[in-house]
């Protein structure tokens, strides 16, 4: 099956991934309660030939965002999860401390840290820079991947 407007696609992904396209609050008065955006809402990187570039998409995000939180004053959680079977699911998140509910930071149960990386991450994740994570919530499974050394790690 022919990907139709497969150029100005990943032109669109490309644009998305960038942190630029967000209008976030990093000032003092800033918070953030499980925020995050999805780059692949239609399923486009379930097809294993793009799949690894959906996710390279969503380190950039990650990367440029995280940058960001360098000035921001209050403590973090960043990551990026990866379903395993459905790349819609896709997402980057930010969360802080906030006046919604008393939910940070936010733990995951069973998460098994160090597991085997994904094909579709190899070649993207250095385990010196990031955390690699696993849980499975009823049946899927997610990856996290998250800095070692920016905001608070899960652990």
């Amino acid at each position: 099956m022919k990907f139709r407007g497969k150029k100005r696609y990943f032109r669109e992904l490309d644009i998305r991934s960038s942190g630029d396209q967000y209008n976030l609050d990093f000032s003092n008065d800033g918070w953030f309660d499980l925020w995050h955006t999805h780059l692949d809402f239609i399923g486009i990187g379930n097809r294993p030939k793009y799949r690894k570039q959906h996710a390279n998409a969503h380190l950039a995000l990650y990367k440029d965002l995280v940058k960001e939180m360098d000035t921001f004053e209050k403590p973090y959680q960043s990551w990026i999860e990866f379903n395993q079977n459905d790349a819609s699911l896709d997402a980057v998140y930010i969360h802080t401390p906030n006046p919604n509910e008393d939910n940070f930071p936010l733990e995951i149960a069973d998460l098994i840290l160090d597991p085997p990386i994904p094909v579709y991450l190899k070649g993207l994740i250095n385990k010196e820079e990031f955390n690699l994570g696993y849980y499975k919530r009823s049946s899927d499974g997610n990856y996290i991947v998250q800095y070692k050394d920016k905001g608070i790690t899960f652990k």
